[in-house]
């Protein structure tokens, strides 16, 4: 194209282009209705690029959004999955406390009751040894009252037979000697 064949662009051109078409048609300029062709062709094309333009800017802009709104989404489902695991994570934790809680109650109530069987073991052992006390001292008594009763019998005895008290106080005296009388 040469310096003359340049030509204006744009809604404007188009009409220029056009008007120069008309006149170098009129005036049997073949250079001049070139001229208006191609500048009517430009603006044609200036227009359709700019359509073009402004239908991928929107199509990027809508990408954009698109793409705003999945990263939206993923962000919104990640925070809902770490609520989640948290939640879980706390329930899990209650319950854990909860567990402990009851564990450490039954471990108490054991304890207590082990307590109880231990006290009321030592209780019953308490009340045997003074069963048994009592009754070694009702054996001693009754022992004592036995020797009261058999020291009477010989007091009786030898009233009635010194010699045979004699015997007995030699058989009390020396226990391993013959029973034998001489």
């Amino acid at each position: 194209m040469s310096e003359q064949e340049r030509v204006a662009g744009g809604p404007l051109g188009k009409v220029v282009g056009k008007a120069k078409q008309m006149a170098g048609a009129v005036l049997d300029r073949d250079d001049l209705q070139r001229e208006g062709k191609l500048q009517e062709v430009q603006a044609d094309a200036e227009a359709e690029a700019a359509a073009k333009a402004a239908e991928a800017e929107r199509k990027e802009e809508e990408a954009e959004i698109q793409a705003e709104r999945a990263e939206t989404v993923a962000e919104r489902h990640e925070v809902e999955l770490e609520a989640a695991e948290i939640e879980a994570e706390e329930e899990a934790e209650r319950r854990r406390t909860e567990e402990e809680r009851e564990a450490a109650t039954r471990a108490q109530a054991e304890k207590a009751a082990a307590e109880r069987r231990r006290l009321a073991g030592e209780d019953r052992a308490a009340a045997k040894r003074q069963q048994a006390a009592a009754e070694k001292g009702e054996a001693k008594r009754e022992a004592a009252e036995l020797q009261r009763e058999a020291s009477r019998a010989e007091e009786a005895a030898a009233a009635i037979d010194p010699k045979e008290e004699s015997y007995r106080w030699q058989c009390r005296r020396f226990p391993g000697r013959s029973s034998t009388r001489r």
